[in-house]
């Protein structure tokens, strides 16, 4: 074997062993710790929806029975009502209040808190608008109640009116009391569009009895 040829293969070992020492170096990463991942924007969002205070449980269990007993006041409407006016404003009242009541109910079961029982006949016998200490602004009697149930025609659509102004405000002045105590971002949505449709509706009630 020539000294041409001894040289020629010492050269091509030690630019194999050079390469499979980078090669090597590359593959040594599944011995290093993980990179660290940000934490989704799912993941940030669902736990800001969880954070919560009592002002936000208070102000859900007040506003389902608050809101219930709107739902059942504007269902009269749909029988005892004369003005075609007083009974689009009730099926609006119905339909844009029962879906929050629902969403109430999701948020407090997400938070593992009781939900208020609202299957008796009338969430109007609750301490003239108290349940459990928690005041009730706007809530009618049940002497009040029972007086919507025996009118019809004009009487009613007067009534009505005036009780369900009367109820709004209560949930206006519940509303407000959550964006300043509240904590929950959803919660405190949820009470700024209720003052905004309430208050709407309060204008459109007095203009109707006008």
């Amino acid at each position: 074997m020539t000294s041409h040829t001894i040289a020629t293969r010492i050269a091509a070992g030690i630019a194999t062993l050079t390469v499979g020492a980078v090669l090597a170096g590359c593959g040594s990463g599944s011995n290093a710790a993980p990179a660290a991942t940000a934490p989704s924007a799912t993941s940030s969002s669902a736990s800001a929806s969880q954070a919560h205070n009592q002002a936000d449980i208070t102000f859900l269990r007040a506003m389902i029975p608050h809101h219930t007993q709107a739902v059942e006041m504007s269902k009269l409407a749909a029988q005892r009502a004369s003005s075609a006016q007083v009974k689009d404003l009730a099926a609006r009242i119905e339909a844009a209040q029962q879906p929050e009541i629902d969403q109430m109910n999701g948020m407090l079961e997400a938070w593992n808190a009781s939900t208020p029982a609202t299957n008796g006949p009338s969430m109007s016998g609750m301490n003239h608008g108290t349940m459990g200490g928690t005041s009730m602004p706007g809530m009618m009697s049940n002497q009040q109640m029972q007086q919507l149930n025996q009118v019809s025609g004009p009487a009613f659509d007067r009534i009505f009116l005036q009780m369900m102004i009367q109820h709004h405000e209560g949930a206006v002045t519940m509303s407000k009391t959550e964006l300043t105590d509240g904590q929950n971002p959803e919660a405190k949505a949820l009470a700024q569009s209720i003052i905004a449709a309430q208050q709407s509706e309060i204008t459109e009630m007095q203009t109707l009895l006008g």
